[in-house]
């Protein structure tokens, strides 16, 4: 028998509508209740894994429980209370989780502030990146001992396309100087993806089984996304008025493709970056080059020195 033929077939080609089975899996999602959280949850659910929903709301992580167990018949979903902002908690979040392991975590959970005035966590920090970067940076450092019992888990970081045109003020993080909504939520978000690759970085330097993975939804809006009441519900004239919008952007059901490609495609390697194909904005996730700014490991290695220091999660995976 020649090599060829006795080799293994190569996979067969990527399919968003047929996810490959994640039986005995664990995954937790954070900000699973809703939008792309939601989305990614439900099709991760939709594998056989057991996907746990960190949410602040009870009330609404039993109705995104509630939505995907109609669509997806013996899915195995729970929820857990998770508040980034309040970083104290994270501990016993962790805790109440009552796994032995924890094959992924989807660090998706946000918050989005249009206007001023500046706004901070409990903790003194900034809201949006003390809840977005900081509350997931403090979270993995928990979630560390779990992760480091499966086999090969991964942690998956949710950043956003608005990130691509920010830059970070490693002396400003929190906004003191110059607050600016849209662009303080850019930069926390520019924050978590830092933390993904740098996290990577570190975990290959120590030969950690777990990967650490970057994602983003590219455009992704409520009007082009498929109702899953009570979660969320489309109206007629939402739908049709963004209709033209659809040759750009997309829904958030596929504004979770990226993220889930890179929780269960074995083809995902650390450090990379998935997003959307089309201009990075919408279709079927691919892999692409790691953003120039972001592949600075200066910048990264102060970022991380902040975080520590803002969080007082020491870490032991060094530079």
């Amino acid at each position: 028998m020649s090599p060829t033929s006795s080799s293994t077939p190569p996979p067969p080609p990527w399919n968003v509508q047929s996810l490959p089975r994640a039986d005995g899996s664990v995954f937790l999602v954070t900000g699973g209740n809703a939008g792309i959280g939601y989305f990614v949850a439900e099709q991760l659910a939709s594998t056989g894994a057991t996907v746990v929903l960190g949410s602040r709301s009870p009330a609404k992580a039993g109705a995104a429980l509630e939505s995907i167990r109609a669509r997806v018949p013996g899915a195995r979903v729970r929820a857990v209370r998770l508040d980034l902002a309040d970083l104290a908690s994270l501990p016993s979040a962790v805790e109440s989780l009552v796994v032995d392991r924890l094959d992924a975590v989807v660090h998706n959970a946000g918050v989005a502030l249009d206007d001023p005035p500046r706004q901070e966590t409990g903790d003194g920090h900034e809201l949006m990146f003390g809840t977005n970067h900081l509350g997931h940076f403090a979270l993995t450092r928990w979630l560390m001992p779990l992760l480091s019992a499966a086999p090969a888990a991964r942690v998956v970081t949710m950043g956003s396309f608005a990130a691509k045109s920010e830059r970070l003020d490693l002396d400003d993080l929190q906004s003191h100087k110059d607050y600016r909504a849209k662009r303080t939520y850019g930069r926390s978000k520019l924050a978590q993806m830092y933390f993904g690759i740098e996290l990577d970085r570190r975990l290959r330097a120590t030969g950690s089984p777990v990967t650490s993975v970057v994602a983003h939804p590219g455009g992704a809006l409520d009007s082009l996304t498929p109702s899953r009441p009570p979660v969320h519900v489309r109206t007629t004239g939402a739908r049709l008025g963004a209709a033209p919008a659809a040759l750009l952007v997309q829904g958030k059901d596929a504004g979770a493709w990226p993220a889930v490609r890179a929780v269960l495609d074995p083809a995902v390697r650390g450090g990379e970056l998935w997003g959307p194909r089309v201009f990075g904005l919408r279709g079927e996730p691919r892999r692409e080059a790691v953003w120039d700014h972001l592949a600075d490991p200066s910048s990264a290695a102060r970022l991380w020195d902040a975080s520590c220091e803002l969080t007082g999660a020491s870490w032991e995976c060094p530079r």
